[in-house]
């Protein structure tokens, strides 16, 4: 079987029957560019996770505060935008609903 000649697409070196090139040690094949993409992905994800949890929003750092009157302040502050948000759904389904008839 022949061995495939490849040029590389980031150097423009060609490779004969190589996964990485010669010169500048980069992926020549799908596969292995298709999992680095995924690992990196993944690990952009798991970044995200990691700063949510270390950087709440500022009504949950307020629910967790020392001082009870903050505490008191987060938690009034997250029942109104719960009860907001319920009124707004509610008010969308009425809508979607008079819409279909």
């Amino acid at each position: 079987m022949k061995a495939k000649t490849i040029k590389c697409p980031n150097c423009g070196t060609l490779n004969t029957g190589k996964k990485y090139c010669t010169n500048c040690n980069k992926s020549l094949t799908q596969e292995i560019l298709l999992q680095e993409k995924l690992e990196k992905i993944k690990q952009q994800e798991i970044n995200k996770v990691i700063y949510k949890r270390e950087n709440p929003n500022f009504i949950e750092r307020l629910k967790k505060h020392s001082f009870f009157l903050y505490r008191i302040f987060g938690w009034i502050l997250y029942s109104g935008f719960v009860v907001v948000s319920a009124i707004g759904a509610g008010l969308a389904w009425f809508i979607a609903m008079v819409a279909a008839g």
